[in-house]
């Protein structure tokens, strides 16, 4: 019985704006982590069955597609953690007529958004594609092979954005509310219908590289559509009154504000990263312009950027716990928490980054971690060189993307979204300057499979030192921030000082 009570309680939403700050802090953030390591195995399900089942060339096209699927995925979850954000303040001051609306007025945005994205990328997907000068060729197999896995994937996925922003959209408003089990627990049910519909699609149907984007936006699906249901029934102040689609400019304009400079920011980001994409892909092509067979560079990155990003998303679920505890503690103008708060989530990412790189770097010993993804064929030292070199660079660097990612979620919180925008140009200005010029200069020559490793390493070093700018970009700032919430709480402890209250004591 006390079990059964203990795992019901797990459902009930967290006030972060009383109590312990670091225990709160703890107990929301553990399903939000879980939650992104599960969401973390959407793509390496999609990976290993791949990696074990289909040729290199189709390997590396799923694989150098990965960015630009994330363009149209981050710029979900940044629109619609920036909407989340409006619903936190009402939730910091109590009001849950506002939420039920700022709720109302998210999916409507939303839908419309997932219209323009939809038609826009699919559109798109051929010239994007050669933007990473993955192209057909009736000359080159490999490259032909390369671009019609890519094309595939992407183009499906791309059909499936209101799969991602559905899911992202309710995800997102659950944790505002101070719920973030519930997310977990329909992403575990998401991540097992995944592995299922993996399985189903590439082997006995033999749907190919295409039946793991349908798994994908299908298992997606299946989850936003349970959070869904599980909010209206949970939370019955959410369900939708007449007045509630009365137009409203001025609140319509507040969600706009702080959902598509977010939004806008992670895919400026995801552009950086298919700009670095490009850079890498010139290691794989000879000095006659044809692609190695083997493709050791992209399949060595891809790699070494999954192990990557399973570390960036415990610094994201960390983001993810700041958007809402500081968009509840900002409508409640507890200011003192605020700053108490940031100390605390920092400290925790710090923690992350020393237990976690630490990990990986011993995984990277032999090249360990490449066969987890890939069958023993597709794994020679050319590969291992690539995927070890990346991550010898950005592991020891990573404090400073859990930085970034602190800053920025932490001003997005507190309704401060231009700062975080401009942070992302500055990254994405930086990483194309550096992937573009540098390791040409390193290697004195254009770029091919004869190119020297230092200019390779080179190529790794324009994501920390991106991560630089768009940190230096944000730290004054949240200085200024944090100075300005000191001067708060000292007027306010004159006021209670000055109170007939303390007086009379």
């Amino acid at each position: 019985m006390n079990v059964f009570k203990w795992f019901k309680n797990l459902f009930n939403p967290i006030d972060l704006t009383r109590g312990s700050i670091l225990k709160n802090i703890i107990i929301f953030l553990i399903p939000i982590l879980l939650s992104l390591i599960f969401q973390q195995l959407y793509s390496l399900t999609d990976a290993i069955i791949v990696g074990q089942t289909l040729s290199s060339p189709e390997i590396s096209g799923i694989n150098d597609v990965g960015p630009l699927c994330n363009i149209a995925l981050q710029f979900a979850i940044g629109c619609t953690s920036g909407f989340s954000v409006i619903i936190a303040n009402l939730i910091g001051k109590k009001d849950k007529d506002g939420a039920r609306k700022s709720f109302i007025v998210q999916i409507i945005l939303s839908l419309i958004i997932t219209i323009i994205l939809t038609i826009t990328f699919c559109l798109s997907t051929d010239s994007l594609l050669s933007l990473m000068d993955i192209k057909p060729s009736e000359i080159d197999v490999n490259k032909q092979m390369v671009y019609a896995a890519a094309h595939d994937y992407l183009f499906v996925i791309y059909l499936g954005i209101i799969c991602q922003m559905g899911y992202n959209l309710i995800v997102a408003n659950l944790r505002a509310l101070g719920d973030s089990f519930t997310p977990f627990l329909f992403l575990v049910f998401g991540t097992i219908a995944n592995i299922f519909l993996d399985l189903l699609f590439i082997i006995p149907l033999k749907l190919g590289v295409a039946g793991s984007a349908w798994a994908t936006n299908l298992s997606q699906l299946l989850a936003a559509i349970g959070c869904f249901i599980y909010a209206f029934i949970k939370y019955p102040f959410l369900k939708p009154k007449k007045e509630d689609f009365k137009f409203n400019y001025k609140f319509i304009v507040a969600h706009l504000k702080d959902g598509c400079p977010l939004g806008f920011n992670f895919a400026i980001l995801q552009i950086g990263i298919v700009i670095m994409q490009m850079a890498v892909i010139s290691f794989d092509y000879d000095p006659n312009g044809n692609m190695l067979a083997t493709q050791p560079a992209q399949i060595g990155y891809s790699i070494a950027c999954k192990i990557i990003m399973i570390l960036v998303n415990a610094y994201n679920a960390l983001g993810t716990c700041a958007i809402t505890y500081f968009g509840q503690n900002d409508g409640a103008k507890n200011y003192e928490r605020i700053n108490k708060g940031f100390k605390t989530l920092f400290i925790i990412g710090i923690i992350m980054w020393i237990g976690l790189g630490g990990i990986f770097l011993l995984m990277t010993i032999n090249g360990a971690y490449l066969y987890i993804f890939l069958d023993k064929s597709k794994i020679n030292a050319d590969v291992i060189k690539f995927g070890n070199d990346y991550l010898y660079v950005t592991l020891p660097l990573s404090i400073i993307v859990m930085i970034l990612i602190l800053l920025r979620n932490t001003l997005s919180g507190l309704n401060k979204p231009l700062t975080p925008f401009l942070a992302g140009i500055g990254e994405l200005l930086a990483r194309s300057l550096l992937c573009l010029f540098l390791p040409e200069i390193v290697n004195g020559r254009p770029i091919n499979s004869l190119a020297n490793e230092a200019s390779y390493i080179t190529t790794c070093f324009a994501d920390p030192l991106a991560w630089i700018a768009a940190s230096l970009i944000m730290i004054i700032p949240m200085i200024l921030v944090i100075k300005n919430n000191n001067k708060l709480i000292a007027q306010n402890k004159i006021v209670e000082g000055n109170s007939p209250t303390t007086i009379n004591n």
